[in-house]
Order: structure tokens, then sequence, then C-alpha cells
């Protein structure tokens, strides 16, 4: 069985639909609503309409489909510049140190405070594999084919880029974190707060979230101790962003308090190390294993394969990945080592 991963289409919307009902909650940008992968979906087909070089609000839709029934079985997502259309809110864990000459005491508190200061970077996210599809290593082509695309559209995206991990859910659908910090001035559970969110975006969180800093201190301990800490089911993708040269800074999810992983955009491994190559043969039998990916926007595509790099500065790949992607030699691929 194989698999490649190519630009999504409006007709893939029942797939992605039936994906989206699977998340779980705490998936904005993947919601369980028609209209609302509709417009994402409409949203994307512009983008890959787009020619231009230019840095702009948009928004890239890629889905996993199998090469043999054509079904889709994953997606994923790139948005090129976050905060333009309304602002992009995270909460900064900071530490306030004070200290006491009458008690001969320092006191250090951790904050929570409301910023923007990611506003203007690029993201990758919606990220999803079909359950029955989490083996084989297709959730790393997921994630790595996103830094494919973006090496070979690099004038589109920013010279900054984050990846918002999911944060603790409990088993009723719930956030700690939200209960403890906005769910106390929103009169909305998280599921409520977040499905409006994903259908509807956050400004609702500009007009009512407090503006000024919370004690950490003063949170409850269920709230407290999921500060920063990714989903049980969301441990690996931090492993995956981290083996990319994303770190943690500090930055957390407003409604579910999950990481904020950043990184520069061209200090991210697989950007970095991405190069384009003409194929000059696809008869390869033995070879580097690899990320491999031709064509530009809408015929963007990406699959595994094998590689090997030749003395003239041409690449030998397989048969079968050549088949999955539709090159033959003289066309050029690029690729990452897997």
């Amino acid at each position: 069985m194989s698999f490649r991963l190519r630009a999504a289409r409006l007709d893939d919307i029942e797939p992605l639909y039936e994906m989206a009902k699977l998340t779980g909650g705490g998936f904005t940008n993947l919601p369980a609503d028609r209209d609302a992968l509709s417009a994402k979906l409409e949203r994307s087909a512009r983008a890959f309409a787009n020619e231009g070089d230019e840095l702009c609000d948009e928004q890239f839709v890629l889905v996993l489909e199998n090469t043999e029934t054509g079904a889709v079985r994953g997606t994923c997502q790139m948005m090129t510049q976050v905060g333009q259309r309304w602002p992009f809110y995270s909460y900064r864990l900071n530490t306030l140190t004070q200290y006491s000459n009458e008690l001969d005491r320092t006191v250090r508190a951790e904050l929570l405070s409301l910023v923007t200061d990611l506003e203007g970077s690029s993201e990758v996210g919606g990220l999803f594999l079909h359950p029955n599809e989490r083996a084989g290593g297709l959730g790393l082509l997921l994630a790595r084919s996103r830094y494919l695309f973006i090496a070979m559209h690099r004038s589109r995206f920013a010279d900054r880029i984050l990846a918002e991990l999911r944060g603790i859910i409990d088993e009723r659908g719930g956030s700690p974190f939200w209960d403890g910090v906005a769910g106390r001035f929103f009169g909305m559970s998280f599921q409520e707060a977040d499905y409006f969110n994903a259908i509807n975006g956050n400004q609702f969180i500009a007009d009512l979230m407090p503006k000024h800093p919370v004690y950490v201190a003063m949170l409850d301990e269920e709230a407290t101790k999921v500060i920063g800490l990714p989903h049980p089911t969301g441990r690996a993708a931090m492993r995956m962003l981290e083996n990319e040269n994303f770190r943690f800074d500090g930055y957390v999810d407003i409604f579910d308090g999950g990481p904020t992983m950043i990184a520069r955009t061209d200090d991210v491994k697989s950007i970095a190390e991405a190069r384009p190559t003409a194929v000059s043969s696809t008869e390869l039998d033995i070879g580097e294993r690899a990320i491999i990916a031709t064509g530009t926007l809408t015929t963007f595509r990406s699959a595994y394969g094998m590689r090997d790099f030749q003395d003239d500065g041409s690449v030998h790949i397989d048969a079968r990945s050549a088949e999955a992607l539709g090159v033959k030699a003289g066309d050029e691929v690029w690729s990452v080592a897997r």
C-alpha cells in the first residue's frame, strides 16, 4: 500500500468532515462543521491558485491519499502569516521577582500574560491521521512534507514559524486550564468556546478576556499542573518538532494551555536540508530512505521513497515513488532524508 500527499481539493470535504468527527475536541484547525471546512478548502484553493511570490495571509491544506484506492486518510495545514484577520493571542509564561528589605525575602511569582507576540509568524498545524493508518510512519510523512512544501515555496512564508500543540483534555472533553482561567470569565464550557473559535474566530477573546496578567499561584492545582503540557497523543508530535529545531519558549494556548513551539523558518531541519535535484533514473533498487516531493502549488506531491545522489549532481529514485509522484527522468524533485 502506497500513500502520497497532494493539494486538497473542494471535493475532499466529506473525508475531511469524517476525520474531523474523530478528533475528540481541542482541534480548532479541523472543526467538525461542513460549512467551516468548506470555507477552509475554498481559502486553500485561492492560495494554491495564487502564483505570486509575496507573503500574505494564506492557508494551504494538504491531504494524505491512498494511491491505490484514492481514499483520503490524513491531512495537514500551513498558515503563512497568522494574526492578520484578527489578533493571534497567546499566554506568555514569565516570572516577576520582588524583594522586601523588611523581610529580607525574595519572592518570585509566575504570571500568564495575554500577548500577540507571535503575530506575523507562519504556522504549521491541522495535522490529523485517521486512526486506522497510525502505523508505517505516515504521521512523520504528513509532518515533514509540510516543511518540504515550505522550502519549495519559501517566499510565501515568514521568517518565524510556530506549531500549537493540543493541551490536556480530560475524559469529559473538558480542559482544566480553560476551567481555571478563561472559563471563569466567559460563562461557557471549553467545548463551546473551542467550537465557537473554530467557526467564528477568536475576537470574543479580545472583547471579554481580562488584559491584566494572571498569577499562576492563584489558579487551582488542576489548571496549574497542565500549563505547557501537550495532550498525551501529542507527545510524539512534540518530539518530532524538537527534532526539527522547534523549541518551547513559554507561550501557551489561551484555550487549553498547550505548548506553542517556535523556530526560525530557515533553521527547521527539514527546510534547511531540503534540496532540488534533477532525476536521472527512476529504477533505483537500493538507496537512502527519503521523503521526496515534486510539483508547484496545486501540483505538489510528496511520498516516501529511496534516493541515491550521483557524481554529476543528479539523483536516482525508486520506481515506486516515481509512480506515486508521477515523475520521470529529467524532472526535478526535492528530498530530505527520512
